[in-house]
C-alpha cells in the first residue's frame, strides 16, 4: 500500500513497573508529560491560576459527586520570617497534650518514620522562603482507622501530582468530634526551588485527591447516609450546606420553592430548612411560593456556628462545674478578668489565633480570644492570669517620639537604633508594617517610600484601632503555680497579694470562694513560718512579705543552679545590674526569671516576653524597685 508504513502504528511496550514505590501508573505520565509541554489550553480555562505545580492534575480531576467520601481541607500558605518562631510554635501546639485518643501528647511523624524529629525539619526549614499547613479532616475519619496511614497515601498522591519528594511533617488529633490532621510542608521542591503549588490545586485537587482514597477504602456513601447527611442540617444553627444551596437557587435573596432544583427529596429538606430558618427570623414567606432570605443570612449562621462552638468549649473547660458564661469577654471588655487558666486552644488552627477559658475570682467563666502570635505555650494549666485592655502599643509610641512637624521618617529611626541593637532593620520594619496597618484604616498616611504622615493623636487613634480588630486585650500570667500549689511555696504568691489586698475582688462562689478557702490555707502556712500574726479575728502580715519571700525563694534557686552549672549566682535584689547571654526562663512562684551567665556567674531578671525571641543572645538588665530595662546587643541601646 504504497506509504502505508509512514502511518502505521507500532505498539512498544513499555518496561515492567518499577517496585520503587509501587511504579507510575500511565495517567501519571500523561500529566508528567502534559505538565513538562506546558498547559496553556489548562491556564485558559483557569482564569490565569495556571502557574504553579499540580495545575495539570486540577484539570484532570474526577468531577465531584454526592456519593463520594466528603473530606475538608483547609490550606494556609505561610511566609516564612528569617529568625522567627513561628514554626517551631506551631509545630509545639499541634503536639499539645491531650490530642491523642488516650487524651495523651501528640506526637508527630513524617513519610518514613512515626516519630519525626521536629527540631531537625525546623532546622531544615529556616531557609525557606514559605510554608504550607494544611488541617485534613475527613467526614468518616473515625472508620478510618489509623489516620497515618490515609495521610501517608495522601502525601504520596500530591507527590505524583507535584512531581516533587515532599518534606512534611503531620500530627493527628483526636480531641474534636472530628478526628483530623495537622500537616506542615515546607515551601522547598526536591531540586531546591521553591516549591509553588498551583491555587487550583490547593483549592480543589488536593481535597478531590483525598475524597478519592477515602472512597475506595470505604465505598461510595449510600442514598441512606447522604439522607440522614442532610436530614440532619435542616436544624442546625449554623452554616449548612442547605444554605449554600439555597443562595444559589435564590435571586436577589428571593428562594422561588416551586422551582427548586434537585430530586423530591432533596427539594423537601430545603422547604423543611426554610421553615427553620423562619423560626430563627432569617427568613420570611412573601407568598404561597416565594421565600426571601435575610440578607446576613450566612453571615448570622457562621457567627451562632461559632458561638455554639464556643459554648461547648466552655463547658468542655468546666468539667461539669456550674459556672455563668461569659462569651468571647475580651471583645466587650469593661474591666480586668482575673482567673484560673482551665482551658485554652486555638479559635483558627490554621493562623494560630488563640483563645482562653478563664474561671474567673467574679464566679463566672470567661471566653477570651487572645491577640494574635500570642504563645499559648506562656499560659500554664492552672496558672492565675489577668486578662487586660491592652496598654498603648509600643510601636505607636516610638513612632510619635520619633516623628517631627507631623513626619515619622524610617531614615531617622535606623539613625536611632544602629550601633545600638543587633538588628536595626528589623526594629525598623516592624514599625513599617506596623504604619502599613494603620494607612489601611485611615489613620496614617504614606507620603513617600520611608516617609509617613501621622497624626498628633496617633497614640488614642491606634488604641482604638487595636480594640476594633479584636486586639485590645493582653492576658498576663499572675502566677504560673496552681492555686493548691502556692499554699505552701517558699516564694511571693498570687495568694499573698490577695491576702495584702484583702480578697476584695473575690466573689464568695466558683472559682472566688476557692481562692478564699485557699487564702486561708495560706495564712496559716505563713503563720508557722513567722511570717504572719493573728490579732484577733485580724491577720497581721509581716512587712516586706512578697520582698522576702522572693528573696527566699530567688536565693533557694540560684544555690540549686550554682550547683548545676558551676557558676556563681550573683543576687540583684530590688535594684541592680546584669549582662550576659539570656540561656534559659524558669517559671516560679514568684513569677518568670530569665537566667543570664556572663561566663564566670549568672543572675536572675524579672522576665519579659520581648527578650524570649532572643534566647541565646547578649543583654543587660537593670533593675529599680522592681521594674526591668533591658538593653540588647554587645553595647548599650535602647531600653525597652
Amino acid at each position: 500500500m504504497g506509504r502505508a508504513d509512514d502511518d502505521e502504528f507500532r505498539v512498544r511496550p513499555g518496561p515492567p513497573r518499577s517496585s520503587h514505590r509501587g511504579g507510575e501508573r500511565f495517567v501519571a505520565q500523561v500529566r508528567r508529560q502534559v505538565s513538562k509541554a506546558g498547559a496553556q489550553a489548562v491556564g485558559k480555562r483557569a482564569g490565569g491560576r495556571q502557574f504553579g505545580r499540580g495545575r495539570v492534575a486540577a484539570s484532570l480531576r474526577t468531577a465531584t459527586s454526592p456519593h463520594m467520601r466528603r473530606v475538608v481541607i483547609k490550606a494556609r500558605f505561610v511566609k516564612v520570617q528569617p529568625g522567627s518562631q513561628a514554626l517551631a510554635q506551631h509545630l509545639r501546639y499541634i503536639e499539645r497534650d491531650g490530642v491523642t485518643r488516650e487524651g495523651e501528647r501528640g506526637q508527630a511523624y513524617g513519610p518514613d518514620t512515626g516519630e519525626a524529629d521536629v527540631r531537625a525539619f525546623t532546622e531544615r526549614s529556616q531557609g525557606d522562603r514559605h510554608q504550607f499547613r494544611f488541617i485534613v479532616s475527613a467526614e468518616d475519619a473515625a472508620e478510618l482507622g489509623e489516620l497515618r496511614d490515609f495521610t501517608r497515601t495522601l502525601m504520596r498522591k500530591m507527590e505524583t501530582d507535584l512531581e516533587t519528594r515532599l518534606d512534611w511533617v503531620a500530627v493527628d488529633h483526636h480531641d474534636t468530634d472530628n478526628p483530623h490532621t495537622h500537616i506542615v510542608l515546607r515551601g522547598r521542591a526536591d531540586n531546591g526551588q521553591d516549591l509553588v503549588i498551583a491555587p487550583d490545586y490547593l483549592a480543589h485537587g488536593m481535597r478531590g485527591r483525598a475524597s478519592e482514597i477515602v472512597t475506595r477504602w470505604l465505598g461510595l456513601r449510600t442514598e441512606r447516609e447522604i439522607a440522614e447527611s442532610l436530614q440532619r442540617e435542616v436544624e442546625q444553627e449554623r452554616f449548612t450546606t442547605l444554605d449554600r444551596t439555597l443562595l444559589r437557587q435564590a435571586e436577589v435573596d428571593v428562594v422561588d420553592v416551586d422551582h427548586l432544583r434537585g430530586d423530591m427529596a432533596y427539594q423537601r429538606l430545603l422547604r423543611a430548612r426554610l421553615q427553620h430558618l423562619a423560626g430563627m427570623g432569617l427568613a420570611q414567606p412573601m407568598d404561597a411560593g416565594h421565600w426571601r432570605l435575610d440578607g446576613q443570612m450566612e453571615t448570622t449562621l457562621r457567627r451562632l456556628g461559632e458561638r455554639g462552638d464556643i459554648v461547648r468549649t466552655l463547658h468542655r473547660a468546666m468539667r461539669g462545674e456550674a459556672r455563668e458564661f461569659v462569651i468571647d469577654a475580651g471583645s466587650v471588655l469593661a474591666q480586668p478578668i482575673v482567673g484560673r487558666i482551665v482551658g485554652k486552644g486555638l479559635t483558627d488552627e490554621l493562623h494560630d489565633a488563640g483563645y482562653l477559658v478563664v474561671d474567673g475570682v467574679d464566679g463566672r467563666a470567661h471566653y477570651v480570644a487572645l491577640p494574635p502570635k500570642a504563645d499559648l505555650a506562656d499560659y500554664p494549666a492552672g496558672g492565675i492570669v489577668e486578662v487586660r485592655p491592652m496598654a498603648e502599643s509600643a510601636a505607636d509610641c516610638n513612632i510619635a517620639g520619633l516623628a517631627r512637624e507631623g513626619l515619622y521618617r524610617t531614615a531617622d529611626h535606623l539613625a536611632a537604633v544602629r550601633g545600638r541593637d543587633s538588628s536595626p532593620d528589623m526594629i525598623v520594619q516592624s514599625h513599617v508594617r506596623r504604619l502599613e496597618a494603620l494607612r489601611r484604616a485611615g489613620i496614617v498616611e504614606r507620603v513617600e517610600d520611608g516617609v509617613w504622615k501621622v497624626p498628633a493623636d496617633l497614640l488614642a487613634r491606634g488604641r482604638a484601632y487595636d480594640l476594633a480588630h479584636r486586639h485590645g486585650v493582653e492576658a498576663v500570667v499572675q502566677s504560673y503555680v496552681p492555686l493548691a500549689q502556692q499554699i505552701a511555696s517558699p516564694g511571693a504568691t498570687w495568694l499573698d497579694r490577695q491576702l495584702i489586698d484583702g480578697g476584695a475582688a473575690l466573689a464568695q462562689a466558683g472559682f472566688g470562694a476557692q481562692a478564699r478557702q485557699a487564702m486561708q490555707e495560706r495564712a496559716a502556712h505563713l503563720e508557722g513560718e513567722g511570717l504572719v500574726q493573728r490579732r484577733g479575728g485580724r491577720v497581721v502580715l509581716a512587712r516586706g512579705l512578697l520582698r522576702t519571700l522572693r528573696g527566699r525563694e530567688l536565693a533557694a534557686v540560684g544555690k540549686a543552679l550554682q550547683a548545676e552549672t558551676g557558676l556563681v549566682y550573683r543576687p540583684l535584689g530590688e535594684d541592680g545590674k546584669a549582662s550576659g547571654v539570656y540561656q534559659r526562663s524558669l517559671m516560679l512562684a514568684s513569677g518568670r526569671f530569665a537566667m543570664l551567665d556572663d561566663g564566670l556567674g549568672f543572675s536572675l531578671v524579672p522576665w519579659r516576653p520581648v527578650i524570649e525571641p532572643r534566647l541565646g543572645q547578649s543583654m543587660a538588665a537593670t533593675l529599680q524597685t522592681g521594674r526591668v530595662t533591658w538593653e540588647f546587643g554587645r553595647t548599650k541601646g535602647i531600653g525597652l
